[in-house]
């Protein structure tokens, strides 16, 4: 088994935590790749030293023969490990050494025993919705797909409207702060903010949502995975941005985006003893008393 080992080289860690991480990947005898930025933090901040056969700069034909790809950070860094797989079937798995971490469910902590379980197989994999954008971009987003959500987003002081449509059909005008498009999984990110409900991952749904809407009564809308939405952006101020997950772009009035479900699918690492509904009520803290700390 290869593991490509991914992580963004602006996280802080100890010397400390990346010893013990990578004492942990030698000693479990995987074959493992780690990104040349984050063997450059390694060698400045703990004194490790990786050869350049250990190390690579992009997805190239060697990390394509991975089994698992591994993000060691928080969700941002998961996002970009979904931009770094680019479609290929291989699965990722979330380790969180940030803070809040939905996407990035292993904690730290665990890592030696999330690799004994990788190395005997006692894991599965699961696919995850992945969104596809077409429309008038003011500059073609090097990749045009997201994993949590697409939003399009005032950029001055106005706000914006937004005509939505799904499969051709019109849902409303969102006026306001803007809209955002949400995956399952994207529903405990920017989605949940915006007072859009939790979704469990396994459900073929997405969720349309207004971002601050200037009309009360506007509330988000579940809608099946496979339709195909429609957004047209009106703007006073002749400027907009819409994004995919955390990269953004420019954006013009009268600007038209289509968003649908991509042919290709996002695959997740399940670990056994790490269950969706176990996350949300750790990250969450559903049912922890803050009593219990005055007493």
């Amino acid at each position: 088994m290869k593991i490509v080992l991914y992580s963004r080289p602006q996280m802080e860690h100890s010397p400390q935590e990346l010893a013990a991480l990578m004492t942990a990947l030698e000693e479990s005898d995987l074959e493992f790749l780690v990104n040349r930025e984050f063997a450059e933090v390694l060698a400045v901040t703990a004194n490790i030293g990786l050869p350049l056969c250990k190390q690579y700069s992009f997805f190239d034909e060697r990390c394509r023969e991975a089994s698992v790809v591994m993000s060691y950070g928080g969700d941002g860094t998961f996002l970009d490990c979904v931009k770094l797989v680019d479609r290929h079937p291989i699965p990722i798995l979330g380790v969180n050494s940030g803070r809040l971490g939905f996407l990035s469910n292993v904690p730290k902590e665990c890592i030696r025993q999330t690799l004994s379980d990788l190395k005997s197989g006692c894991y599965t994999t699961q696919s995850r919705v992945l969104l596809e954008a077409s429309g008038d971009f003011v500059e073609t987003p090097e990749y045009p797909f997201a994993f949590n959500e697409f939003s399009i987003q005032r950029s001055g002081t106005s706000m914006i409207s937004v005509e939505t449509y799904v499969d051709g059909e019109m849902v409303a005008t969102y006026w306001g702060d803007g809209v955002l498009l949400s995956t399952p999984a994207g529903s405990t990110a920017y989605a949940l903010s915006v007072g859009g409900p939790v979704v469990a991952p396994e459900c073929a749904c997405l969720v349309l949502a207004p971002i601050a809407s200037h009309n009360l009564t506007m509330r988000p809308v579940v809608i099946p995975d496979d339709s195909e939405v429609t957004f047209r952006l009106g703007t006073r101020d002749g400027d907009a941005f819409v994004t995919l997950d955390n990269k953004s772009c420019r954006a013009g009035d009268g600007a038209t985006f289509t968003i649908s479900k991509a042919k290709n699918a996002v695959f997740l690492v399940h670990l056994q003893n790490i269950s969706f509904y176990d996350t949300l009520r750790n990250k969450m803290m559903w049912g922890f008393d803050r009593r219990d700390k005055i007493r």
